[in-house]
């Protein structure tokens, strides 16, 4: 994974921090570290695309692509706690790319990706 791109997910990570969905506690959950797979970060440039754009989309619980359903079980899923914890997933197509955005149960990280890389 390219350096740069972990260092700006980072920034991007302190700037959510302070963005008025942060001041109004609109975070329905913690990302943890944030990263991207090689054809995720090869689509954002290609239509420049910030990753700061999707990962706040997932953390406010934007639906997105999403059914109802699964729209349904993100809200339930960002509400989990402990050991009952589970991955929050997101689905935004933008242009003609299609990315999936997903936080794992621990909270520990956020992953950017194509459908393609699961």
């Amino acid at each position: 994974m390219d350096d740069g791109f972990l260092a700006s997910c980072e920034s991007i990570e302190k700037h959510l921090e302070k963005t008025l969905c942060a001041k109004q506690n609109l975070y329905r959950f913690r990302l943890g570290r944030p990263c991207a797979t090689p054809g995720a970060i090869s689509e954002m440039e290609r239509l420049e695309i910030m990753p700061g754009a999707l990962l706040l989309r997932h953390v406010t619980l934007d639906q997105g692509s999403l059914d109802d359903e699964d729209q349904d079980h993100n809200v339930y899923a960002a509400q989990t706690k402990g050991d009952d914890r589970e991955r929050v997933f997101s689905a935004f197509t933008i242009a003609d790319a299609k990315f999936w955005v997903i936080t794992e149960a621990d909270r520990s990280v956020t992953t950017i990706l194509l459908p393609s890389e699961y």
